[in-house]
């Protein structure tokens, strides 16, 4: 049961990194419309964002083993 919290912390750390990355994605593709930056840095932050949403995957996946282990 002292595990609780501490899952409990580490899904909100995940979905504040899942937030995080969506709103600085967003404000970087209309930063980048407003200033006419290029495609390719367009595609960086693109590809930044993908690495942020693939660490929050990650993180889930941990989390998700956590609780199975609990189970048990």
């Amino acid at each position: 049961m002292d595990r609780e919290p501490d899952q409990a912390k580490r899904g909100r750390v995940i979905s504040l990194v899942i937030a995080g990355t969506g709103l600085v994605w967003l404000a970087a593709l209309a930063l980048g419309d407003t200033l006419g930056w290029s495609q390719r840095t367009l595609a960086f932050f693109d590809l930044a964002a993908l690495a942020g949403f693939t660490m929050a995957l990650w993180l889930l996946f941990g989390l998700w083993r956590a609780r199975q282990n609990n189970k048990e």
